[in-house]
């Protein structure tokens, strides 16, 4: 994993709700779930954002 993609990661589980931070910690399994659940939710939807768009065949690659 590079140092670009631990930085999504953690702003997607800074940008999460709080209670769904807390919630993972909750001493009920079901709102541990929800928690989850909605972590799971909003790391995808992160992901979703940082995917770049997939270029044509006529575009070449920058090195970074």
């Amino acid at each position: 994993m590079s140092r670009n993609e631990v930085n999504h990661v953690a702003l997607a589980i800074l940008g999460a709700p709080g209670w769904a931070r807390l919630g993972i910690t909750a001493p009920a399994a079901h709102l541990r779930e929800d928690a989850a659940h909605e972590l799971a939710r909003v790391f995808l939807a992160e992901l979703d954002a940082t995917v770049p768009e997939e270029r044509s065949g006529d575009q070449m690659g920058l090195a970074l």
